[in-house]
């Protein structure tokens, strides 16, 4: 399935599928983005697609916000090295957040786009997703869930290591 076929407000199948509406959703938001992850190790978080995609969101809007909530972030600053250039650029503009223990029963995945369109994953573990544009009623229930996630934040992820 290519972009130009995927369906939104249907349940889609397939990395790739997950990958393209990602791309898809990114490529829409404007000024506010919200993403809650395992760990980036699906969605080719460490890929120049999403590197562009992220960087374009970030660079063209100056009230642009994107906000990451992950249960794991290791993957995020060992192998996503562009996205972690993405946070020096734009560290006024972007938080990545790690959750707690208790936030970690947490198995789907999403992201919010300007409080209005949506890609939501069922489970990590399977690739069974339903995205949707101009959809604010979903979008608010991902909204208040990504908001009770980012009370169960346990730390900051920093571009620069402090110590002595």
């Amino acid at each position: 399935m290519s972009e130009t076929e995927l369906n939104p407000d249907t349940i889609i199948l397939g990395e790739r599928n997950y990958e393209a509406a990602l791309d898809m959703l990114i490529a829409e938001a404007t000024s506010d983005l919200l993403i809650f992850d395992q760990h980036f190790l699906k969605g080719d978080y460490a890929g120049q697609k999403r590197f562009e995609l992220l960087y374009h969101f970030l660079s063209s809007n100056p009230l642009s916000k994107l906000t990451v909530i992950l249960h794991d972030t290791q993957h995020f600053t060992n192998h996503c090295p562009k996205l972690f250039e993405l946070l020096r650029l734009f560290g006024h503009k972007m938080t990545v957040y790690e959750t707690n223990d208790a936030a970690k029963v947490a198995k789907d995945c999403f992201v919010v786009a300007d409080k209005r369109h949506y890609l939501r994953r069922f489970h990590i573990d399977q690739a069974r997703f339903k995205f949707a544009f101009d959809d604010e009623e979903m979008a608010a229930s991902l909204l208040m869930r990504f908001d009770e996630l980012l009370e169960e934040t346990a730390s900051v992820v920093s571009v620069t290591r402090l110590g002595l």
